[in-house]
């Protein structure tokens, strides 16, 4: 079988390399050749000089972000919106989807899920515009409460508003994979369960998470390990002046420095931090996972 394949490789080589070079080029331009740019951290970079001309200034860039005085307000901030929407987001989609398996009607179960993808296709921008008409002084929020409040110029309030939003739009494609997950359950086994009197909840707890358990591990450390890449676009659409002390978080300020103010070489230094943390802790959640799961992670 082996020899057949590697015979057919031979003659039909060129085949290969027409469909695999479109794709190699794309990754060797967009993923690898980037890599380079990761030098302006340790440059007094100049762009008249470039990349190689520019003067070498090793960790001074590291060293001037660390000793900040905003270093851990903008830290923390990243970490509690990444964090929180971990803990709010990830059971989410487990929950939709569990309860989605559960709808025996086709049609019902189609239309549920339709509801509940169709935030995922709003642009992030339209959404935010949609918070700051919802959340206005005179907006519906504010009607139903009898109240003038404006929520978006709240410290205290962006949090919320934008792990609950960020909720609301991406859990329902999200539980897609638990979804399909749980098409492999044993129907053998949830036959059994039923005949020995399992209830719904028992169902759920003993025939299908253990289905989607593999899924669930895989995502946890997935999402785990990025708990620094937090999405930039949304936090500085919601931006205001006055919920700067909770929104301004460690990508947008790069956002700022880097194209705002042209200090190329401290924004990149400091995105360079914020993969280095991510990395770390990618490999920190795996070995726990690992520890608590037989062994497997990623």
């Amino acid at each position: 079988m082996r020899t057949g394949k590697k015979s057919y490789f031979r003659e039909n080589w060129q085949l290969y390399i027409v469909f695999m070079l479109p794709g190699f080029l794309l990754t060797l331009i967009f993923k690898y050749f980037p890599i380079g740019g990761i030098l302006l951290a340790f440059e007094d970079y100049s762009p008249m000089k470039g990349l190689f001309g520019s003067t070498w200034i090793g960790l001074q860039n590291f060293k001037r972000f660390l000793s900040s005085p905003d270093f851990f307000r903008y830290l923390l901030n990243t970490l509690k919106l990444s964090i929180f929407g971990l803990l709010w987001g990830f059971p989410v989609p487990i929950v939709l989807a569990l309860l989605i398996n559960r709808i025996l009607n086709k049609n019902i179960k189609r239309n549920v899920q339709l509801v509940l993808y169709a935030p995922n296709f709003i642009s992030v921008i339209v959404i935010c515009g949609m918070l700051f008409i919802f959340l206005s002084p005179v907006g519906p929020v504010n009607r139903l409460l009898g109240t003038q409040i404006h929520f978006m110029s709240l410290p205290a309030a962006f949090r919320s508003i934008y792990i609950f939003s960020g909720v609301w739009q991406g859990a329902g494609w999200a539980s897609i994979l638990y979804t399909a997950a749980l098409s492999n359950a044993s129907p053998e086994l949830r036959e059994a369960a039923l005949i020995d009197g399992a209830n719904v909840l028992q169902q759920i707890w003993y025939v299908d998470i253990p289905a989607i358990r593999p899924v669930i591990v895989i995502q946890f450390i997935l999402q785990a390990g990025n708990i620094m890449s937090i999405g930039f676009e949304k936090a500085y659409a919601l931006q205001t002046s006055m919920n700067l002390p909770a929104s301004e978080i460690l990508p947008t300020y790069v956002y700022k420095l880097g194209l705002q103010m042209g200090d190329y070489s401290f924004s990149t230094a400091v995105g360079l931090f914020n993969s280095i943390i991510n990395v770390i802790l990618l490999i920190f959640v795996n070995k726990i996972v690992e520890h608590f799961n037989d062994g497997a992670g990623i």
